[in-house]
């Protein structure tokens, strides 16, 4: 007879066998697993080796493209800028020296005169500061000889200032009156809205607006207003005005972005969204050339521009 020592040898050998088929199932599976996990790491690996290789290639093609440009650039920009003065003004604090430098070399390259260097803080668009700007602006201490357009707009009637004084009217040939643009720019100053980066300044032909990075905030459109009403009347008052940028600059909330959505304004100002390279620096002394013949583009890398200005025919 089967008694109950035989039905538990057989409940054992059961969970056994069931035992011994997991554990060799599991064993069998997890080397397959392991075995593609081991493939999938070492292709990574291997694409990894890649990009690192693609990355460096193509970051020296970049630094010999850039070299070049250097190279070639005041061979390009030679005599675009004969007999013009042209005045620097940085957007805030976050523009390259690197940027300063290289432009001011290609300007003086180009047969130019820089007249000085102005730096805007963030002062200028803060509306805390409408106030004090719009008693300054509509106060005795302006110079004479300075008008003020029939509007209550701060900016632009701060902008309307600064345009009077800081460039010359296009196609008349004025003694520069330092004693008014000195008197501005100390009254400016005094409200820390702006500084004097150069050791002095005189009114020029032309302005250069080097800006780079974006507005924040809740107040940055507003503070974009401002911009664009200065950039609008510099252009208006001289013989044209170029704003170049960073790539950050060219989009939502910064300058170069800014001009470019409005039609009004990015027909009447040339702008260059890679003055951070070589060649942004070369396009952005071009398009003052061009300026100075009636004629404003959108330069860069960006959407809907140029690579670079138009460059001059060499003189024969």
């Amino acid at each position: 007879m089967i008694d109950f020592r035989y039905h538990l040898v057989s409940l054992v050998a059961v969970f056994l066998a069931i035992a011994l088929g997991i554990v060799i199932g599991t064993t069998a599976l997890n080397g397959a697993v392991l075995d593609d996990l081991r493939a999938q790491v070492t292709g990574l690996q291997e694409d990894k080796r890649n990009l690192e290789d693609t990355t460096r290639q193509l970051q020296a093609q970049l630094d010999t493209d850039d070299l070049f440009e250097q190279a070639v650039g005041p061979a390009l920009v030679a005599d675009t800028l004969t007999e013009r003065s042209v005045v620097l003004l940085l957007d805030g604090d976050d523009v390259s020296e690197d940027t300063v430098e290289a432009v001011t070399a290609l300007i003086d390259d180009a047969g130019g005169t820089l007249t000085g260097t102005v730096r805007l803080t963030g002062g200028y668009t803060d509306p805390e500061n409408d106030a004090a700007l719009q008693n300054y602006v509509t106060g005795p201490g302006l110079p004479t000889g300075v008008t003020l357009p029939s509007t209550d707009d701060t900016g632009e009637l701060v902008a309307a200032v600064l345009a009077q004084v800081l460039v010359t009217p296009q196609g008349v040939v004025p003694e520069p009156d330092t004693a008014a643009l000195s008197q501005v720019l100390a009254g400016l100053a005094s409200l820390e809205v702006l500084t004097v980066d150069s050791s002095s300044v005189q009114p020029a032909d032309h302005v250069l607006v080097l800006t780079e990075g974006t507005l924040d905030g809740d107040d940055a459109q507003e503070r974009l207003d401002g911009l664009l009403d200065l950039v609008r009347a510099l252009d208006v008052a001289g013989s044209g005005t170029v704003v170049a940028g960073d790539a950050d600059a060219a989009g939502e909330n910064g300058l170069v972005g800014a001009i470019r959505a409005d039609p009004e304004t990015a027909g009447l100002v040339s702008t260059v969204d890679n003055v951070d390279t070589a060649a942004g620096q070369i396009s952005s002394v071009l398009a003052l050339g061009a300026e100075g013949e009636g004629t404003s583009g959108q330069y860069g890398t960006g959407e809907d521009t140029q690579p670079v200005p138009p460059v001059p025919a060499a003189t024969p």
